[in-house]
Parts: C-alpha cells; structure tokens; sequence
C-alpha cells in the first residue's frame, strides 16, 4: 500500500468498533465509513465516522481514488450485502486489498426444531399455523412476512417509536438490550412464544435469545446473512483482521 493511501474501514459491527482503537495506531491514515448509524449508538454524533450508501461498485471506487485509499478492511454488518459486494467490487475495479471480517454463524447442532434457511421465504413454511412467533429480523423486513402462517407476529424493536406496522398480525415489542437468557425465558413466557426467528449473526452478544429458546424447548428459524462475493477473502476474529491491516 503507496506510504501516504488510507485504509478504509468499512464500520457497522461490534467488531469493527473493537477494531477501531488498534487500527488507529497504524501508520497508516484510517478512513472510517458507515452505511447507517449503529444501533447502539449514544445521542451524539460518531466522530471520525462518515455515513455514507453508494449506488454501485464503480460510485464507491470513484470515491477511493477521492480520498487515496489503499485497501478497505469491510467490517460492515453481516447483513449489509448491498456493502460488501459493492468494497469487494469496487477493490476488484482498482486492484486493492480487500478483507471481509464475519463472524462465524450460530449452528443449530443436534436440535431437531432448529433449522438454518437462506431468507424470512424459506422460513414461513416451516411456522405452524395460528403460531405466535417472536421474531428478532428487524423492522425492514416486515414486507417479507406478507404470507405469514402465524397468528401473531411479535417484532423486537430496540428503539422506541410509533410506526404503524404494515400488517395487523405484526406487534412491537419494545426492549434496551443487553438481555440476559433469564430475562429472554421470563419475555418469552409472558408473551407465549411458540417459535423464535432470528437473523444468524453469530457471537455472544446477541444469543441470549437463543439460549433462552433451548431452555424453553420451541422451534428457532435462524435466517444467515447474504453470503460475500464468490472467492472474497474473508476472517472470524479481530485479530486475524488486525495481523491483515498491519501486514499492508
């Protein structure tokens, strides 16, 4: 990478907040970038962050050369893949390193009532009829449940609104994460939950849930994430990301 090129940092996950301190003792300029403002973002401003969508490949390529980066290490949301084929397309385009890092996802193991699908279609069909299912998808996907078989379709929200959802069979349910398993079982009792969907995001932070669905023996459809571009290299833990960017 030329002396004076920039990483780019492509933000959106847990680990590339981790990342962030480590990458900025680099000699290297870091530029950081995200898609959206992350969740758990506090009221102000994410300084040093800029927010930013591009249309394709060849937009975000445009902008690297802008701003002189060298190699882009895309630690975006494991469900942004809008992003991340575009970092990897746009790197094919100028011939830049380009490193995904992805957490490894939650597999279902011996349990019988647990099943990994490819997308919210491919789970509908295996939700029985009349079911009242606890979905943790977000509120973007709601349009995919249109031919929901369940009688009730309870939706994590971790921010507090009054949207209108667009479907009657859809309820809100309102919470500040992080939730402990105890306090998942006591939810998802109080609600009478009879099948947990979840987007397949892997890790610690974010299981809890499923924990809480084992100890209460329903049925949990996790939805993995789009998959990266064919061939695009990719990493499971910050330290391996951390021995890439420092080997520029």
């Amino acid at each position: 990478m030329k002396d004076r090129s920039a990483l780019l940092l492509l933000s959106g996950s847990a680990e590339a907040q981790a990342l962030r301190p480590d990458l900025m003792r680099l000699p290297q300029r870091i530029h950081v970038l995200a898609a959206e403002r992350p969740r758990n973002a506090g009221s102000g401003p994410d300084t040093g962050v800029e927010l930013r969508r591009f249309a394709d490949a060849q937009a975000m390529a445009d902008y690297l050369q802008h701003h002189d980066i060298g190699a882009i290490l895309d630690a975006g949301h494991a469900f942004d893949g809008q992003q991340a084929a575009q970092a990897h397309g746009a790197a094919a385009l100028l011939g830049l390193p380009c490193l995904s890092l992805r957490r490894l996802p939650w597999e279902t193991g011996a349990r019988p009532h647990w099943h990994r699908v490819a997308a919210i279609a491919e789970a509908l069909p295996l939700i029985p009829r009349g079911a009242r299912v606890f979905s943790a998808t977000g509120w973007a996907s709601l349009q995919e449940y249109a031919d929901f078989p369940g009688s009730m379709l309870l939706l994590r929200q971790t921010r507090r609104h009054d949207r209108v959802p667009p479907f009657d069979f859809v309820t809100p349910v309102f919470g500040s994460p992080p939730f402990s398993v105890t306090e998942e079982m006591a939810l998802f009792t109080k609600l009478q939950v009879d099948v947990l969907i979840c987007r397949n995001l892997g890790g610690l932070a974010s299981r809890s849930k499923l924990d809480a669905a084992a100890a209460l023996g329903f049925t949990v459809l996790l939805v993995d994430p789009p998959p990266l571009p064919p061939g695009a290299p990719v990493v499971h833990t910050t330290a391996e990301a951390l021995a890439w960017a420092r080997a520029l």
